[in-house]
């Protein structure tokens, strides 16, 4: 039996695995929204290293967490995050072409894991905690908005979908391991803005080298692309809020409460066993 299966359920924290066929999705899955497309797909490009690292800097402190509830609620992060990367490593390797290859951000990508693999645990741990509140923030604007969802291609939907859900599940582990074992605002803050710069860069190189390499599919529509910037803009200035709260001295990711959001869509993926299997049953 997997660690994952033998330990705990944590309180509203599933485990589950996605079938999906990324070799059904097109490239510009999100009907209409050329942009977001590629800007989510650029994302795509950073989730199985990075994922991989936010379970590593977790995973090296974890023996010092004595809360019986935030073990079972580790195990069960870890376990979210590595069907993530797998997933979303299928995802990648669909657009792997000879006209269409994900951007060279990855190799900045390895550089900057072997560089932060080398640093404090407790840094390590702060800048998890500063991305996994961006995943969070754009995994609850997705569920917020099925309106967006409703662009994308099924398989495509099926993905982002369970992921946007897990992520906002998971949103405050990380953080609560944080705060346990440290507790230091100022570095929490500091690196915050550190990966903020880091983000906008993830972001605008990889759209805009996926965005030149589809040109003549995804740029042949001014209207289309004009459509996704203004959708984009409405997401960014929607989370701002919410992104600037973490630079408060008493912010928590449970301030935000997503019960009722998270509720709906838990029983529509249960809705669809065929396509999400559960793995660890939450408590």
């Amino acid at each position: 039996m997997s660690r994952v299966q033998s330990t705990p359920p944590a309180r509203g924290l599933s485990v589950r695995r996605l079938r999906f066929a990324p070799e059904k999705i097109n490239r510009q899955y999100v009907r209409g929204l050329p942009v977001i497309a590629h800007w989510l797909t650029a994302l795509s490009t950073t989730f199985p290293m990075g994922e991989q690292f936010f379970v590593h800097s977790v995973r090296q402190v974890r023996d010092r967490i004595t809360d019986p509830e935030l073990q079972a609620q580790i195990s069960a992060f870890i376990g979210q995050e590595a069907m993530h990367s797998e997933a979303h490593q299928r995802f990648n390797a669909r657009w792997q072409q000879a006209d269409y290859r994900l951007p060279v951000i990855e190799q900045w990508l390895r550089r900057g894991n072997r560089h932060a693999r080398g640093l404090h645990p407790k840094v390590q741990l702060a800048i998890t905690c500063a991305f996994e509140h961006f995943t969070a923030l754009l995994g609850e604007y997705i569920l917020r908005h099925p309106e967006l969802v409703d662009h994308f291609e099924p398989e495509a939907a099926h993905l982002w979908l369970w992921h946007a859900l897990e992520e906002a599940e998971h949103k405050s582990v990380a953080f609560d391991v944080y705060q346990q074992l440290y507790g230091d605002d100022p570095l929490r803050r500091k690196l915050m803005r550190t990966c903020s710069l880091a983000f906008a860069y993830l972001s605008v190189q990889g759209t805009a080298s996926l965005l030149w390499q589809d040109r003549h599919h995804a740029l042949s529509h001014p209207l289309q692309v004009l459509n996704s910037l203004a959708q984009l803009a409405r997401l960014w200035v929607t989370v701002l809020p919410e992104y600037l709260d973490y630079y408060r001295a008493d912010f928590h990711p449970a301030q935000r409460d997503r019960s009722a959001l998270l509720d709906h869509w838990r029983q529509k993926l249960a809705a669809q066993p065929d396509t999400y299997t559960v793995l660890r049953a939450a408590a």
